[in-house]
């Protein structure tokens, strides 16, 4: 039988911390978890369940969704609208914001999540998992519009992810370090397991698609190249490579072991701005990391610092080990 802190009372133990705190943030963050539960029984149960496959829609980004795709964004969705601790909420499913419905009472935390990352490796039983970001919504304001949730990843309260994998579990920060927890599927409850996470300043792997090498800016090209030389090469070492095309099982290896995540410009994505979504997926990783003791970056850019311009923007990531992420920074600023 599992023993040890619960998230519940880790996050009331945070809100203890914070002067004036309700208790509204403590509720809203078990709504999610809440969710993350309900998912990670419909992704374990895979083809029994008869939730595999395509759903034959597409999201607003034009990609082909799976069932699992619009499961997932469902139960996020009515886990969190009817407690009364959201303003509105936007998910990367959706083209729109979606508000509150009228019956239910208005809080004062907008959400932004996306369902299910990494869902092309769904049928292929590769781990998946739920990325979510909660910002403060304007006061005194009944309905809040788009630009109310662009806000740069500075001013988020939260952010985590919920990661299905051989155990499902919940990474998030408040702003006072990252914190693991994992799932005890005998009493439906998350236990700390992993306390101030700290990703370690240097590494020996680094994960990228090295399918679209032709289309790297030349300091992505110049920074791989190095890696694979290994110890012969300038960098004196020899370097593993890494790659699962599921954000949240990237960033969950570099937190426990150290490494560099990047999807970097190219020329396939620059006229979008890049391949991953600012709001959705880069803030809150970013936050994720950057409490840890890791970077972030565009490689031009802290991504926390950026202001953003739509609901569904995209930006190139860079984000683990400081000092990696420091010196594929130093290349572009060099080539620049």
């Amino acid at each position: 039988m599992s023993t040890g802190t619960t998230i519940t009372q880790f996050i009331i133990e945070e809100q203890r911390r914070i002067p004036g705190a309700t208790g509204e943030f403590t509720l809203l963050l078990n709504d999610i978890v809440t969710a993350t539960k309900v998912i990670a029984n419909a992704v374990n149960k895979g083809a029994l369940a008869g939730v595999l496959g395509a759903a034959g829609t597409e999201n607003v980004q034009g990609e082909d969704q799976k069932k699992l795709d619009v499961i997932s964004n469902d139960v996020m969705i009515n886990s969190t609208s009817w407690s009364g601790h959201l303003a509105a909420m936007a998910s990367e499913e959706m083209e729109e914001i979606l508000h509150i419905p009228a019956m239910y009472p208005k809080g004062k935390y907008l959400l932004l999540f996306d369902p299910l990352d990494g869902s092309s490796n769904i049928d292929v039983n590769i781990s998946v998992g739920t990325i979510f970001s909660i910002l403060k919504a304007p006061e005194g304001k009944k309905e809040p519009t788009t630009e109310d949730f662009l806000q740069p990843g500075t001013q988020q309260v939260c952010a985590g992810y919920a990661l299905y994998g051989p155990s499902t579990m919940v990474v998030l920060t408040t702003g006072r370090g990252t914190s693991g927890f994992t799932l005890d599927r005998n009493v439906g409850e998350y236990y700390l397991t992993h306390p101030n996470i700290q990703i370690p300043a240097d590494t020996k792997e680094f994960a990228i698609n090295a399918s679209n090498q032709r289309f790297w800016e030349k300091p992505v090209q110049r920074y791989v190249d190095e890696c694979l030389k290994g110890k012969e090469g300038p960098r004196g070492k020899d370097f593993n490579m890494r790659w699962v095309a599921s954000m949240v099982a990237e960033v969950h290896r570099i937190l426990t072991r150290g490494g560099i995540f990047m999807y970097p410009l190219d020329s396939k994505t620059k006229d979008k701005g890049g391949k991953l979504r600012l709001m959705y997926e880069a803030n809150p990783m970013s936050f994720i990391v950057e409490q840890a003791g890791g970077a972030s970056s565009t490689g031009r850019h802290r991504i926390m610092s950026m202001k953003p311009g739509g609901l569904h923007q995209r930006v190139p990531v860079i984000l683990g080990s400081k000092n990696e992420v420091e010196k594929v920074v130093s290349y572009h600023k060099e080539m620049d």
